[in-house]
Order: C-alpha cells, then structure tokens, then sequence
C-alpha cells in the first residue's frame, strides 16, 4: 500500500468566486446595500437574474434558495451619513468591500456588476451588465434588494408619511410631493439635488 509523503504537495481546492452587487444608488432616502455571495457548484440554484427583472415574491423565494444553498453570503451597508460625506460612488465601492471581507470563507476571486473596483485585498474584476451574465452576481443583486427593501419597510414604519413602503425612498413623483410637504427627515440624502431643493424651499418659507 502506497501512502502519500508529507511534503507532496496538496491538489488545490475550487476557486472560490464571490459576485458582488448593490441596491440603492438611486433613491433619495436610506442606504446603501451591497451584497456578496460565493455560490456552491454542487448545489446550483435555478432561474436566478438581475434582482430588477424580477417580481418581489420571485426574488424572496430566491433569496431564501441562495442563503440554503450557496456556500457564503454577506451583506452591508453604507449609511446616509457616509453617503452624503463621501458620495454615492464611493458609499456603494464602501459597502461593496464590506460585504466582501465579511465573508466566510473568503472568496479567491470577485466579480462585480459595473465598470469600477472596491479597493479590495483579492482579485477582483468589474463586468459590466454581469447581473444578468453572472450567477454570482444575480445572486448577490437579488440578496442587496431584498435586503435594501425590508430596511425601507422599516423606515416606512419610523416615518410612514414619505409612502417608502411603495416606492423604496427613489424619487418618484409621489416621493417628490411629500418632501415638497414635510420636507426632508433625518434618513434623506441631503447631497442629492430634490433633498437639497425641498431644504431650500422650506428655508425660503420661511424667512
């Protein structure tokens, strides 16, 4: 019987290959969220895509599947305040790397949705479109806005006059219209241009 030396070198493992998305670039209220997941091959999850080409019960159906089923996940944030003092790029790079060094086991490779990098300490490379060309990724996109939507869901809750629970904190008309009314609430961003116009209108107001 053949027995193997102690100093043979060992037959690597899978690469493991995190994708990486975010939700929330666009709204005028809440974070930021990213999210990170390491797929597992054996256990492959069917119908994933771009989180936006699906509907809200199809996507927390997957949500569920890709926790069950992949081999890590992560999510993070970037907040309001960091969003408003570094800018929602560089928020969005921020809660991006954080997802990535949050998971376990870490990913020898990342692939992330756009054409820009987090300052990340593995390979990693930008692929435009890759929500829908990249499981991985899908998988990440649909984990940031089913995440992304229940912390809205409890804004909501904090300061239901807003409608979060309808249109996620983008600037929708109906969005516009209340902020018009009440006026921006501690969880806008006041770095983006209708927060700063219905700030300025309401100091207008009242002078």
């Amino acid at each position: 019987m053949s027995r193997s030396g102690g100093n043979e070198p060992c037959e690597p493992g899978p690469i493991r290959i995190a994708g990486v998305d975010e939700a929330g670039r666009g709204p005028l209220a809440g974070p930021v969220v990213a999210a990170a997941v390491i797929l597992d091959p054996r256990r492959p999850v069917a119908g994933l895509r771009d989180s936006k080409k699906l509907s809200a019960r199809r996507r927390g159906e997957l949500e569920l599947l890709i926790r069950e089923n992949c081999l890590a996940h992560a999510v993070a944030l970037a907040s309001v305040e960091e969003i408003d003092s570094l800018n929602i790029l560089q928020a969005s790079l921020l809660a991006m790397r954080r997802a990535v060094e949050a998971l376990m086991p870490q990913a020898d490779l990342v692939l992330v949705d756009g054409d820009r990098l987090p300052n990340l300490r593995v390979a990693a490379r930008a692929i435009v479109g890759g929500d829908c060309s990249e499981p991985a990724i899908s998988a990440a996109s649909i984990l940031a806005k089913t995440h992304r939507d229940r912390l809205m869901m409890e804004l909501h809750a904090r300061f239901p006059q807003y409608g979060f629970e309808r249109h996620m904190g983008y600037p929708t008309p109906e969005h516009l219209a209340q902020l018009a009314v009440f006026g921006p609430c501690r969880v806008h961003r006041r770095s983006f241009g209708p927060v700063r116009a219905a700030l300025a209108g309401r100091a207008n107001a009242s002078r």
